[in-house]
């Protein structure tokens, strides 16, 4: 066995080993506080008098539910409401109760999956139904008690540590998304200081290009004018072949700086780039130029920095590649466009044009026009080798790529490219899945507690005998005589505790409400029956006021 077989068990038990004392001292505080509730009802006389050992038990059942809360809190849950309903079919209890409504709670923390859940509660809720139909008592009342404990003890709690996980899980979700658009925006900076670097290369090549092409110009004007010796003429030569190098090796530095080179601040423009001042500059260099301009046309900044490119970029082709060749420049401008056209003959018979571009100033013209939002042509004009230069500039660019398929989808897009009507359904989305749950359970509890609420007034209002015919009966009278003045009911939770005097022996023993007062302590009539005979009857009174009853009997019988 290899050495990294070996140590990986241990590493995994070493943390382990770690984690349990992490969690261990939380637990143990958890189990002791599920625990207090039931041991403090048994020695305050809150719960019916039991043995140690069941209280024993619970402890220990809740200790067993502690310990797998985390890794089966389903299961946890279940032996909770075990112990509920072995205290009490109705699942009410104060031993166990409030170790029912943590656990709900924690189930709905720990756990992602709800169809466990959906399974485990119709089950508890099936278990304490059939206890509570095997006890001869009322079951409605007894099933109204075990549902809205269920509910309001379980489901409820469930459904907080629900939204408390999902909270989590939300908060841990916007700081991935914010550190992702961190890394996003690193990276769209990258790409800006990208841009601005292809930028200033262009820049670059279309000013400092011009103005070498210039210079080449007029050195080979100054190299075929008569009247130069030989020696100025072959310096004309060398000044335009110098010129020429120059504008080559500026080719190869703009390739680097795209490529590789660190981000600079922007090139100065010169002092005057308008059209006019380009055009004058070009045609003292000897560069035969008409041009039709319009006249003090406000145009928006990128258009006309696009149009000045333009006819820089075309008037420098037409000094290097055809000297001496016409050329026309026309700008026309309209209320939402720009046309700009540069038209340049063929190369002189007589002229020197030197060898073909790289295209990277058509290329670099190509890409500032779709970046304003135009069309960009180039191409042969004339079969006589003239080259033609076009650009059309709108000056209200379209949407960009994404916002006009947006337009064309019918969504509405951020600048960020964030779709707006995406946004808008996730956040509905998430206010669903929170508020759905609880409106449903809060429906469901107002149903129980409207059906809860019936049946108490129902079952109450159908267990009154009147007081005067409790005065009516007559001790002896056969049951036959009784039964017409009896209500249809009797008290499910007869009063048995303010009793003053037992039952007869052997007698059967009816109890029934004197008023239909609701949610008061009243008094309550107590009929005795014995072979079909009425033994005895008594009056048992409200709590605190059995010093009166003989009085209010003496009213009564009046």
């Amino acid at each position: 066995m290899s050495r990294r077989t070996t140590t990986a068990p241990a590493t995994a038990l070493a943390r382990a080993g770690t984690a349990l004392p992490t969690r261990a001292l939380p637990d143990a505080l958890l189990w002791a506080a599920l625990t207090a509730p039931g041991v403090a009802a048994d020695l305050l006389g809150l719960n019916a008098p039991r043995p140690w050992w069941q209280t024993a038990a619970g402890a220990a059942v809740l200790a067993a539910a502690v310990a797998v809360s985390r890794a089966r809190p389903v299961l946890a849950l279940g032996l909770a409401a075990g112990l509920g309903l072995a205290a009490s079919p109705s699942l009410f209890t104060l031993s166990y109760g409030p170790a029912l409504s943590v656990l709900a709670f924690l189930l709905g923390r720990r756990s992602a999956r709800t169809r466990p859940v959906l399974y485990a509660f119709p089950a508890v809720a099936a278990a304490g139904t059939v206890l509570v139909l095997a006890r001869h008592t009322d079951p409605v009342v007894e099933w109204l008690v075990l549902i809205g404990t269920l509910l309001f003890g379980a489901v409820f709690p469930w459904l907080a540590g629900r939204y408390r996980r999902q909270a989590r899980e939300l908060v841990a979700a916007g700081w991935s998304r914010a550190a992702q658009l961190e890394r996003e925006q690193e990276i769209v900076a990258d790409r800006a200081r990208l841009r601005e670097r292809a930028r200033i290369a262009q820049d670059m090549h279309d000013s400092l290009g011009h103005e070498l092409s210039l210079i080449a110009l007029r050195a080979g004007a100054l190299q075929v004018a008569p009247g130069l010796d030989a020696a100025h003429r072959a310096a004309a030569a060398d000044l335009r072949e110098a010129a020429a190098s120059a504008t080559d090796r500026l080719r190869d530095i703009i390739g680097v700086l795209r490529d590789a080179a660190p981000p600079g601040p922007a090139p100065l423009a010169p002092p005057d780039d308008s059209l006019p001042a380009l055009v004058d500059r070009a045609a003292a260099s000897g560069l035969p130029v008409r041009a039709r301009l319009p006249r003090e046309a406000a145009l928006p900044p990128l258009v006309e920095r696009a149009a000045y490119r333009v006819v820089q970029e075309a008037l420098t082709n037409a000094a290097k590649h055809a000297p001496g060749a016409e050329v026309t420049v026309t700008v026309d401008t309209g209320p939402r466009e720009t046309l700009v056209t540069v038209v340049s003959g063929p190369a002189p018979e007589d002229g020197a044009p030197s060898a073909g571009g790289s295209g990277t100033g058509l290329l670099g013209l190509r890409e500032r026009v779709a970046l304003a939002g135009g069309e960009f042509t180039a191409g042969a004009s004339t079969d006589d080798g003239g080259f033609r230069v076009s650009a059309r500039l709108p000056h209200e660019p379209g949407p960009r790529t994404g916002y006009a398929d947006a337009a064309r989808a019918g969504l509405t897009m951020r600048p960020d490219g964030t779709d707006t009507d995406a946004l808008a359904h996730a956040r509905r989305t998430a206010r669903r899945r929170f508020a759905v749950p609880f409106a449903v359970a809060a429906a469901a509890g107002a149903v129980f507690v409207a059906g809860a609420f019936g049946w108490y007034a129902y079952i109450k209002a159908h267990s009154v005998l009147k007081p005067a015919d409790y005065a009516a009966l007559r001790v002896g009278a056969p049951y036959a005589d009784v039964a017409p003045l009896l209500p249809d009911r009797q008290v499910a939770d007869p009063p048995a505790d303010r009793d003053p005097a037992g039952p007869p022996a052997g007698a059967e023993c009816r109890y029934y409400r004197a008023s239909g007062e609701l949610f008061v302590s009243i008094e309550h009539f107590r009929l005795c029956f014995r072979d079909g005979h009425l033994v005895a009857k008594s009056r048992i009174p409200r709590a605190g006021t059995a010093g009166v009853v003989e009085q209010e009997e003496k009213e009564w019988l009046r």
